[in-house]
């Protein structure tokens, strides 16, 4: 059965696989969280987006493979609600961003910022520094052979960016840095796999992008 991106909690994972890397997605928790276990396929060498609940059901995941780091896309709660249990299961390190280091659970290991990469056995994945919904909110892109594959946390979603609560400033930054690092430089057919919910493409988000600035959010 071929990748369609749409995952239930308490419902099976959807795998999907690209040359040289398996992305396997699962919804987790309360507020429906997605996580994102990334396994190289020539080194078996595995990374994990965002351990937001569920530890024993992403540790499950995980199985006896190594597992090299964990990012943690933003510093929300509801997203590192599992990154303790499975720090300590696996004694991976933690990747995020300086700015949002401070209110994650676990000392962050790898901090990163716009343009860093971070590896996967011998995938490698560009960090895309995006602000606005917190300081050091961050996407993780994977540039395959045949289309971009962008993870985006809380950023970019069908329908629009991430939550910035109505401050006209933090909305401003994050449509610009959406804009800027992500529309304006990848091509329609990136796939982005969002924090919450189900995946798009940029293809099908970007004739909205006028109606996200008008509308202010």
């Amino acid at each position: 059965m071929s990748y369609t991106g749409i995952v239930e909690v308490g419902g099976a994972p959807d795998v999907r696989e690209l040359p040289g890397l398996t992305i396997t997605k699962v919804a987790v928790g309360p507020y429906d969280n997605n996580a994102y276990l990334l396994r190289c396929t020539t080194t078996g060498d595995q990374l994990l987006i965002d351990a937001a609940n569920e530890a024993p059901r992403l540790l499950e995941l995980i199985g006896d493979g190594p597992l090299s780091r964990v990012v943690t896309t933003h510093r929300h709660q509801d997203h590192w609600m599992g990154l303790s249990d499975i720090v300590r299961a696996t004694g991976a390190p933690v990747v995020a961003h300086p700015f949002d280091a401070e209110a994650l659970p676990e000392p962050v290991a790898h901090p990163v910022d716009n343009g860093d990469t971070v590896s996967v056995g011998r995938v490698t994945l560009e960090v895309v520094h995006l602000r606005g919904h917190t300081p050091g909110s961050i996407a993780l892109l994977y540039e395959a052979e045949d289309r971009a594959h962008l993870f985006t946390g809380d950023s970019l979603f069908p329908g629009g960016v991430g939550n910035t609560w109505g401050d006209p400033t933090r909305f401003k930054q994050l449509l610009a840095d959406v804009e800027e690092r992500v529309f304006d430089r990848l091509a329609d057919n990136t796939w982005f796999y969002p924090g919450h919910g189900k995946d798009s493409t940029l293809g099908r988000e970007r004739p909205s992008l006028p109606e996200w600035r008008e509308r202010g959010w």
